[in-house]
């Protein structure tokens, strides 16, 4: 069991963006902190201490490049992730020239900037302290170990399955929409059969809700959301 999490500060004008990417790190055993503008990650890396920085390059008083030239100066190696919407060669080159550890272009999959976080984590000799783990209620799945349980009892899933309650678990608590899912599962703009989703949601809930409380519930109209029963 991890003794302490590791911590990784988010920084991002985008109140929204900066809230779903630390939701998302949170589900995957990470600590989190955000910050809105760069004097405040400046502040933050300060006080916070984290052990890696996802960095948006425009920011409304100073861009994420000063800010990481100004950690570098001042004595600081914490790895940088720039998340960033400047998807220019040379803005890349710049990026990685001032101190950036890796450049991910915006918009980005949560499970591709989670997965580059853990490379960078491993790099820096943090990642042993970082465990794949996502939880939510009594349902665990273990991604080093490709595990799934429900309380004590281990589920069997195939691998669309898994992809599926992966992408539930990482985004729990929040409704997510048919398209959001095909596109995220799949990896594609699905074409072929409409029910495709719907019927391996059904093959979850046989597996994952055979247990109560049941954790996958239908938004009527909008999708699907793993959450614990209402009222």
């Amino acid at each position: 069991m991890v003794t302490e999490a590791t911590r990784v500060l988010v920084v991002d004008d985008e109140l929204n963006l900066a809230e779903l990417v630390s939701t998302a790190l949170r589900y995957a055993d990470f600590s989190t902190a955000t910050a809105l503008t760069g004097h405040d990650a400046l502040a933050q890396a300060h006080t916070f201490q984290p052990h890696l920085i996802i960095l948006d390059v425009m920011l409304p008083d100073i861009d994420g490049f000063e800010v990481a030239k100004r950690l570098a100066a001042a004595g600081s190696a914490t790895p940088i992730l720039f998340l960033t919407a400047r998807d220019g060669t040379e803005d890349k080159i710049r990026g990685l020239t001032v101190g950036g550890d890796d450049y991910v272009t915006k918009p980005f999959s949560l499970d591709e900037l989670i997965a580059r976080v853990r490379v960078i984590l491993r790099r820096s000799g943090r990642q042993a302290e970082t465990r794949n783990l996502l939880t939510f209620a009594d349902l665990e799945m273990d991604e080093d170990l490709r595990e799934v349980r429900r309380g004590e009892e281990p589920i069997d899933l195939t691998a669309t399955e898994y992809r599926l309650l992966r992408y539930l678990l990482i985004n729990a608590r929040r409704v997510l929409t048919r398209a959001q899912i095909l596109d995220h599962v799949w990896s594609y703009d699905f074409g072929g059969d409409a029910g495709i989703l719907e019927t391996y949601i059904s093959y979850l809930r046989k597996k994952v809700d055979a247990i109560d409380p049941p954790l996958i519930h239908t938004v009527r109209g909008m999708g699907y959301v793993l959450r614990l029963p209402r009222g």
